[in-house]
């Protein structure tokens, strides 16, 4: 079955920019995790799909003109645990950014990657929690009726 090029560029993420971030081995970068990290699960990242929204479709233009121009949200978490959480994660922070930025084309699956901001979370715990998420967007194109295929 093939993948869509939503998932294309998800795994593209997952499996080649993320890797090799300094301080977070490869085991502890997530794709899409739901369960809750264990004190020495950190530092890692979790990857995480958000809105992927076509602004070309029928209903907002009339046509779509045999293609879909979609804006893809990816949200890329940084997890840490200690006395200053923000502190901790912004160098893992610089670097996602820097690889996220580094490919704008995600290999030829995209047409573009901007930043879309940093979310900063805390909780506390026996050592102190942060999550620092990282959200980017992604454009890309499909074709209309098969979102698999770039035309």
């Amino acid at each position: 079955m093939t993948a869509s090029i939503r998932e294309q560029i998800l795994s593209r993420i997952h499996q080649t920019t993320l890797p090799g971030i300094a301080g977070v081995p490869t085991q502890r970068i997530y794709r899409s995790r739901a369960q809750a990290l264990s004190r020495n699960e950190a530092p890692a990242i979790i990857l995480s799909p958000g809105n992927d929204d076509p602004f070309n479709a029928p209903r907002t233009t009339g046509a779509s003109m045999g293609r879909l121009d979609q804006t893809l949200a990816v949200l890329i978490e940084v997890y840490v645990r200690g006395d200053i959480p923000d502190q901790l994660a912004d160098p893992i922070g610089v670097q996602v950014h820097q690889r996220m930025m580094a490919d704008r084309m995600m290999g030829g699956l995209a047409k573009d990657v901007q930043p879309d901001g940093w979310r900063p979370q805390y909780e506390a715990a026996d050592l102190t929690v942060g999550w620092f998420g990282h959200q980017f967007l992604i454009k890309y194109r499909t074709l209309d009726n098969d979102i698999s295929a770039a035309p």
